[in-house]
């Protein structure tokens, strides 16, 4: 095998890569060192941005494949005939903590996949458990920041975190979830993945109808005890999914999605755009329609897992967004999050790019031209750069009216004003029915794991906290007070 030539990032060979010049062998170094200079300055700007959530998070290659057609739901393309493939990149992570956390940490689990369509990128961004604490994205930053490190101690602060459910009882079923024997999942591979909020489908007929995203870990699910996390690796589910996959062990996951008509929305008991709730299965069955399996790990962890864009406003004909609160406010923040982590042309690069040709207007910006459209030719060309022009016929991108989305139904006589939550919605009955299907070693389990942060907030806290439970279940609070009590640290 032929040596490669060492070279400057602008390809000039290079002599020595061990020593810098010098006046004298113990002298200083000159400004002739370019090299060196180039070296140094380089290693000064290799990292950007952690994300402010999910920063931790591992990423690998695989393929969806379509076990049963939707085409009687949805016109995306990738989605019509059994047996159809897909590329795509999933990535997975922890949601709170920062790239120095642990893989183990009692935290939901990210679980995101870009499709790589011939109709460019679909990305179903989503977690491990199928509801969220929240309903609204204006609580989000509040969310994340009672969640994170004391301002002042940088230390973990179990008080705030309680308070902050405390004031939101909207958590209460997430938190059920979190707290549970299924906190901690002790591999990526055995763990679920859920789009958690609702989407819509749209077909030929413009016919539309709302769906949510189950992916079922064919591996089945296992988890960790806390005692059992305290001692694990920190890294240690990052090296089990590239283990697994290098040995050539590919994990799967069944896609499964349920549907609703929009007819059965306006009458549906339950808000079905509330990310705080489930759609019971009872009313909603799973549908299967692919597998999805990881096959490949990436060449370079921080060029594909580490810059990996992934928003769920990346959409393709065929699948739409809900009226979903706190979706219609991730449609703003991933995008505008990934510009300032990576830069305004992140999806030019590699890993993000589309598979497919790609004709736009949006050129210039940090990193113009750094990459090419597979199968197509830079995006960062000569062309024009305004719509609509005069060079429609020597190939400039045009609008294609036959792909447009129908009108998204209001589903009630609105009005545009903040409209909050009442005081007698239930955020109970949910929580509470999970609690009753856990059989007694998981409810002691999840009992003793919410006492053991809840005595560190304060009495008016917990009493809060402990009235939220009682009104799920009488007995999921007096096994917390129970608890707290013999702890000894009861406020």
């Amino acid at each position: 095998m032929s040596k490669h030539t060492l070279t400057t990032a602008t390809g000039s060979p290079v002599a020595d890569d061990d020593n810098s010049i010098s006046i004298g062998e113990h002298g200083a170094l000159t400004f002739d060192n370019h090299y060196t200079f180039e070296k140094l300055a380089h290693f000064n700007r290799e990292r950007i941005p952690e994300r402010v959530v999910h920063a931790r998070g591992t990423g690998a290659y695989g393929t969806f494949t379509v076990s049963d057609s939707l085409k009687d739901y949805t016109i995306a393309s990738f989605l019509q005939e059994k047996g159809q493939k897909t590329d795509v990149f999933v990535r997975f992570s922890t949601v709170g903590g920062g790239q120095d956390s642990s893989d183990y940490a009692r935290d939901p689990r990210g679980f995101s996949i870009k499709f790589y369509t011939d109709q460019g990128n679909y990305d179903m961004v989503g977690n491990n458990t199928p509801v969220f604490f929240l309903r609204d994205a204006i609580k989000f930053p509040d969310f994340i920041h009672s969640q994170k490190k004391n301002p002042r101690t940088n230390l973990p602060d179990p008080a705030a975190i309680y308070e902050f459910w405390a004031n939101h009882p909207q958590s209460l079923h997430q938190v059920t979830i979190l707290m549970s024997d299924r906190g901690i999942p002790a591999s990526y591979r055995n763990m679920h993945g859920f789009g958690s909020h609702t989407f819509s489908f749209w077909n030929d007929k413009a016919e539309r109808v709302w769906f949510k995203w189950h992916f079922k870990s064919n591996q089945g699910i296992k988890c960790l005890s806390n005692e059992e996390a305290a001692v694990a690796s920190p890294s240690g589910a990052q090296q089990d999914l590239v283990e697994a996959i290098d040995r050539g062990d590919f994990p799967s996951w069944t896609a499964k999605v349920q549907i609703m008509t929009v007819e059965e929305a306006r009458n549906y008991s339950i808000n079905p755009f509330d990310l705080t709730k489930i759609w019971p299965h009872a009313d909603f069955p799973l549908i299967e329609v692919g597998q999805l399996e990881l096959n490949r790990n990436v060449d370079n962890y921080f060029a594909e897992t580490e810059q990996a864009c992934f928003a769920p406003s990346n959409l393709v004909p065929g699948i739409g967004v809900s009226p979903d609160k706190m979706l219609q406010g991730r449609l703003l923040a991933y995008q505008d999050a990934h510009r300032y982590r990576v830069g305004v042309n992140a999806n030019q690069l590699p890993v993000n790019a589309a598979r497919c040709p790609v004709h736009h207007y949006q050129k210039d910006g940090a990193m113009a031209g750094m990459c090419t459209a597979q199968g197509d030719t830079k995006i960062q060309g000569p062309g024009v750069n305004y719509y609509p022009n005069d060079q429609i016929n020597q190939g400039a991108p045009v609008p294609q009216p036959s792909i447009e989305e129908p009108p998204l139904p209001v589903l009630e006589n609105a009005w545009v004003k903040r409209y909050g939550i009442s005081d007698d919605e239930d955020h109970y009955s949910q929580a509470g029915d999970l609690f009753r299907l856990m059989n007694e070693s998981q409810k002691s389990q999840l009992a003793t794991t919410i006492a053991e942060g809840l005595v560190n907030a304060t009495e008016s806290v917990q009493q809060r906290m402990l009235e939220q439970f009682r009104k799920a279940d009488p007995d999921y609070a007096d096994r917390i007070d129970s608890i707290m009590g013999t702890l000894g640290q009861k406020t």
